[in-house]
């Protein structure tokens, strides 16, 4: 299982379950910023029209291109702890 970016880019690692405070849902704007997202879940979300739920705890629609966008800071901290450390050979 790997974490996306909203652009559906794969990158390594896996996720657990992440406690996080439940968030009103929005436009998809959220200060305008690209969210990672599990890729699964982007294309149910296509599929459905479900919302998503980003690893800072922001649920939305996807709609906008998120290459218009700086990664949200939040989920990009989140995202490093979750990388195995490299280890010294």
């Amino acid at each position: 299982m790997g974490i996306f970016r909203r652009t559906g880019t794969e990158t390594e690692g896996s996720t657990d379950l992440l406690s996080r405070p439940e968030l009103e849902e929005d436009d998809g704007g959220h200060d305008r910023f690209s969210h990672y997202v599990k890729k699964e879940k982007i294309v149910e979300s296509a599929v459905t029209g479900k919302s998503v739920r980003a690893l800072c705890g922001k649920k939305w629609i996807p709609s906008r291109d998120p290459e218009k966008y700086p990664i949200c800071p939040t989920c990009k901290e989140i995202y490093a702890g979750l990388k195995p450390a490299p280890e010294d050979s």
